[in-house]
């Protein structure tokens, strides 16, 4: 695929806001099952977004 994204596509900003969203999502995952993370997934999807439409207009 032509927009695969590697971590050194996202900006220092970027990759510390991902970084701090997975660990979150780690967080909320340890209390079981039930509980949601699609907010974090979501936010986490915004930024790759971000990423993928800099790197395609280069």
């Amino acid at each position: 695929m032509a927009d695969d994204l590697s971590f050194g596509d996202f900006t220092l900003g970027e990759q510390a806001r991902i970084t701090a969203l997975v660990a979150r999502m780690g967080k909320r995952g340890l209390a079981g099952e039930d509980v949601d993370i699609r907010d974090l997934q979501r936010k986490v999807e915004r930024i790759e977004d971000q990423a993928r439409r800099r790197k395609n207009s280069q």
